[in-house]
């Protein structure tokens, strides 16, 4: 059954055509993923569905008695109303209905929120985001319409909605960037493109391969139309008299194929690398502690930041994340500890949030004044950067991030949030770091972008931290994560989330079997002591394979071994070549130095990955 049609539909926003005559349908059961760069409407499709705005042309069809629960991206609540309060208004529930106030109240606490008496003025902006999603999931509901919902979810709490979504037997459209989410829930993929809407009866990873088939349709109709346009172009120059109707067709055939539109390429966000020179001495911090009142945040840290490295810091809202960024970035100064800063450091960071005004130096970097033109705001850091392609304008990077001509010289006012995310993320880049400090760089970030920024990350020449709630971003960039433990405490982990959260589940099950009172399966057995719980185990195994991380690592490995190899041999001749030059000769006796202790640490994993993918091509299996 059809519950929701979309047809024709044309919006403009401001002077940009958002939509021009697409549609849209929904039938009931579709789980459906919403894709598109920023600024091309999504949020706007969403509340048109909902019935929160009107289209400028076309027509909205909803079937009869069907009701439709939205999660706007930017929720607002009385600031007087308590949390329970904020919950339950504008649903028809009453306060003492106990049923859905337990329903509530077991969701809040899911997500983070124990306090139901808490005013709504006191919650922080993704409490209230929090907030809003338990009240929408708690109305009765045909159709669920969700604008980002895994934005300030940790990670548990994205697992948690994950699996409550894909057992939800209602409809379901939703803008979100979290891929794996996107993936594991959605059966149906709709990408807004240029103001046309395409749709794919898939899942995320589903969609990635008919795109790709559907724009090489796209460029192999293309070339036929150039070749039959080359044909015709030959036949008009040999001069023709258009004297009989089927000359005078031909010609018309040619003007009509010379006027036809090609089909536009996908805009990407393209970066050059950019950054500055690191030296041997880092960013490193020494027995770090910090707590608010009697609430310890983080006790004890230490950690020296090795060049190169791609580090992860996870953990529950609130547990001090961002506190330890600020920490990094000398914003926040710790109660006890020490923070040192090597001489060459420069430090990027990308902040989670935006400010309203400037409320001191700490918050310039942030800060994004809604009468400054967008290319403006980039210049106040550098009007030429210099890449591996060369030196490059601050209009034409503004370009490769999708700010055209006209754009660039719009109000930052004017944009969508996802668009000030994408300025704000060029801005931190414009200024050339050695280390990026990224807090949540995908909230609002559409999956586009952050495909590319990902890619940059891997060829950024120097240390990238990241605090981040995105499974699939950290397992696509980190090699190493720190998990917050209680009391404050990081927990180091090797790999990305797919590899900690494994290994999570691995100590989960193994204290859960040793836990006092259990009853093992040995009291089953025949007799045999440790039969029965050897046979439970046999049948819980599973073949060994690569993670993410160490796939693509052995791919690329022995290039790397290579490439320092001759590094190595490089530097030892010109070592030879200035013995007279005592200060040229140290610095090049110190970068050889670095290049074999790189080289060292490379052999030792690259024994690692082929005794693995020995044990993987044999076969072996290991307890799941």
């Amino acid at each position: 059954m059809n519950l929701l049609t979309v047809e024709n539909l044309t919006k403009s926003f401001s002077e940009r055509l958002l939509f021009d005559k697409a549609s849209f349908y929904l039938q009931e059961g579709e789980k459906v993923g919403i894709l598109g760069v920023n600024g091309t409407g999504k949020s706007t499709l969403l509340k048109i569905m909902a019935g929160l705005e009107e289209p400028d042309d076309g027509t909205v069809t909803k079937a009869n008695h069907v009701v439709i629960s939205y999660l706007p991206q930017q929720p607002v609540f009385h600031p007087e109303d308590t949390v329970m309060e904020c919950v339950m208004r504008g649903h028809g529930h009453k306060e003492n209905d106990w049923n859905v106030e337990s329903q509530a109240k077991a969701m809040l606490t899911k997500l983070g929120i124990r306090d139901f008496s808490q005013k709504a003025q006191e919650l922080s902006g993704g409490q209230r985001k929090r907030l809003a999603l338990v009240s929408v999931l708690l109305h009765p509901a045909d159709i669920l319409i969700l604008d980002e919902p895994t934005n300030h979810l940790d990670n548990e709490m994205s697992d948690w909605l994950e699996d409550y979504l894909k057992k939800w037997r209602g409809a379901l459209v939703m803008v979100t960037h979290d891929r794996y989410f996107l993936d594991s829930v959605s059966n149906r993929i709709v990408e807004i493109d240029k103001g046309k809407i395409y749709s794919y009866q898939t899942n995320y990873s589903g969609f990635l391969a008919l795109k790709a088939e559907r724009e090489e349709m796209e460029l192999a109709s293309e070339r036929k139309r150039q070749s039959i346009l080359r044909t015709e172009l030959a036949w008009i120059q040999r001069g023709a008299r258009a004297r009989s109707t089927k000359q005078k067709a031909r010609i018309e055939r040619f003007e009509e194929l010379k006027n036809r539109q090609a089909p536009e390429g996908e805009s990407k966000v393209e970066i050059g690398s950019v950054s500055t020179r690191l030296g041997r001495t880092t960013l490193e911090l020494s027995h770090i502690r910090k707590a608010y009142g009697d609430k310890v945040l983080i006790d004890d840290f230490s950690y020296i930041f090795l060049k190169h490295d791609r580090v992860g810091f996870i953990g529950p809202n609130g547990s001090g994340k961002t506190t330890l960024m600020k920490i990094l970035t000398g914003e926040i100064a710790p109660d006890s500890g020490e923070r040192v800063v090597g001489q060459t450091v420069k430090i990027g960071y990308y902040a989670q949030e935006f400010v309203a005004e400037k409320t001191g130096a700490s918050s310039e970097l942030a800060y994004m004044d809604p009468n400054k033109r967008v290319i403006d705001y980039i210049k106040d850091v550098a009007e030429y950067v210099k890449t591996e392609e060369g030196s490059i304008s601050a209009s034409q990077m503004l370009e490769r991030f999708l700010f055209d001509k006209e754009a660039q010289y719009s109000l930052i006012g004017k944009l969508s949030g996802g668009e000030k995310r994408r300025l704000n993320l060029l801005r931190v880049l414009m200024e050339a770091p050695n280390i990026l400090i990224l807090d949540e760089p995908t909230n609002d970030l559409d999956i586009a972008t952050l495909t590319v920024l990902e890619d940059y990350l891997d060829h950024f020449d120097g240390i990238v931290i990241t605090v981040s709630h995105d499974r699939y971003f950290l397992d696509r960039v980190v090699r190493r994560i720190f998990a917050w433990e209680e009391g404050g405490k990081l927990c180091q982990h090797e790999g990305g989330y797919t590899d900690y959260s494994l290994r999570k589940s691995l100590e989960k099950e193994e204290t859960e079997e040793n836990a006092p009172g259990r009853k093992d399966n040995t009291e089953k057995g025949s007799g045999n002591d440790g039969q029965g719980k050897a046979s439970y185990r046999t049948g819980r195994k599973k073949k060994l394979k690569f993670t993410y991380q160490e796939e693509k690592e052995y791919k690329t490995i022995d290039s790397d071994i290579a490439a320092l190899e001759d590094k190595i041999a490089d530097l030892e001749e010109k070592i030879l070549k200035a013995a007279t030059d005592y200060g040229k000769l140290r610095s090049l006796t110190e970068e050889k130095e670095e290049a074999e202790a790189a080289l060292e640490e490379k052999m030792e994993r690259w024994m690692y990955l082929e005794d693995l993918a020995a044990r993987i091509e044999a076969g072996e299996e290991v307890d799941a």
